[in-house]
């Protein structure tokens, strides 16, 4: 049996929750970036048959990259609280570790699956755009329904870290 003690236990629940803060940034991060180039690549065919598309594109594409920023905004909430960004080092359990943690993790998963649904919906209206233009405001609208569910996790997530301050 390995026997964790000392300095090691001191820092592990402290460890846990930076490692749930990175995560927030990283999956949300890779779904957003993900996203944002599969309507970036949908879009690019759009404007090269009509140029005059880009600015009715790019708000297609841009959707996708909020989830990213809401992921930004947790890992720098939850490493401002852990001490990270100033201040002094939170000292955490390793129970207050997983806390911080599972506060992380809406984000980081919503934020992962509904950037890449949100794209899949924005690639759908870039080819609706590029058929009749007229229909933007459409294409924008159904892109942006997924974004409520990633506002929900990021609620859910800032709700959470309130809650262990």
């Amino acid at each position: 049996m390995i026997r964790l003690t000392g300095e090691f236990m001191e820092y592990l629940g402290l460890a846990i929750a930076i490692f749930g803060a990175v995560l927030a940034a990283l999956l949300s991060g890779i779904g957003s970036a993900k996203g944002v180039g599969m309507v970036g690549e949908a879009a690019a065919g759009a404007v090269s048959e009509d140029p005059n598309m880009f600015s009715k594109v790019l708000v297609l594409q841009l959707l996708p990259g909020t989830q990213g920023l809401y992921g930004l905004v947790i890992a720098i909430f939850a490493l401002s609280q852990l001490g990270i960004l100033g201040g002094e080092l939170a000292v955490l359990t390793v129970s207050e570790g997983l806390m911080y943690f599972a506060a992380c993790m809406p984000i980081a998963i919503v934020g992962l699956f509904s950037a890449i649904a949100q794209a899949r919906s924005a690639v759908a209206g870039v080819g609706i755009v590029a058929k009749r233009p007229d229909q933007n405001g459409k294409a924008i609208t159904m892109a942006a329904i997924v974004e409520f569910y990633a506002i929900l996790a990021l609620l859910v997530s800032i709700l959470s870290l309130t809650g262990l301050a």
